[in-house]
């Protein structure tokens, strides 16, 4: 069966319009300038602002430059530039004494001149550095002007060894 038909004439759905030329390039020109302010601004890298956001307002900004800011100057200057010396060591400064004392005591120093004296041989950085302490322990006792008292000690034990002799044979 045959469907009834309505009213001769009846409204069909009207079909869509095409758009011309022109309208379409004008949408397209819309649609590229509102895609064109999108993203961060020209130069936002080097400001290095926008990336705290709102956190950073009682902060006052920090310079983004690596390096030191102080400022140089560029041009001929009439006062002499001053640098800081620094000290050679950092020990503190002893007296002679007192570092003749330290020297005197030194547990290593000991230990390498018993090994010394039994006769074995000694690394030649052992043995710089025991040739360096005993200079500088010759050196101090010269600035105290003590001496070693090595010949008057052998004097002194030839003469004692002399007495002996003397009140033993009755000579």
């Amino acid at each position: 069966m045959k469907k009834p038909t309505t009213a001769a004439g009846a409204k069909r759905p009207a079909k869509a319009r095409r758009k011309t030329r022109e309208e379409l390039n004008q949408e397209a020109r819309d649609r590229k300038r509102d895609k064109k302010h999108r993203g961060h601004a020209a130069g936002s890298r080097a400001s290095g602002s926008g990336a705290e956001g709102g956190s950073a307002k009682g902060k006052p900004q920090k310079d983004p430059r690596i390096g030191s800011k102080t400022p140089i100057p560029l041009g001929v200057t009439d006062t002499p530039v001053t640098k800081q010396h620094k000290p050679k060591s950092e020990k503190p400064m002893l007296s002679p004494q007192a570092e003749l004392d330290l020297l005197e005591n030194d547990e290593r120093l000991d230990a390498l001149l018993e090994r010394l004296e039994e006769g074995e041989t000694l690394t030649a950085e052992e043995q710089s550095w025991v040739d360096a302490k005993l200079d500088r322990i010759d050196e101090l006792m010269q600035k105290l002007g003590l001496s070693y008292d090595d010949e008057d000690d052998e004097e002194e034990e030839e003469k004692q060894e002399d007495m002996m002799r003397l009140l033993k044979g009755g000579n």
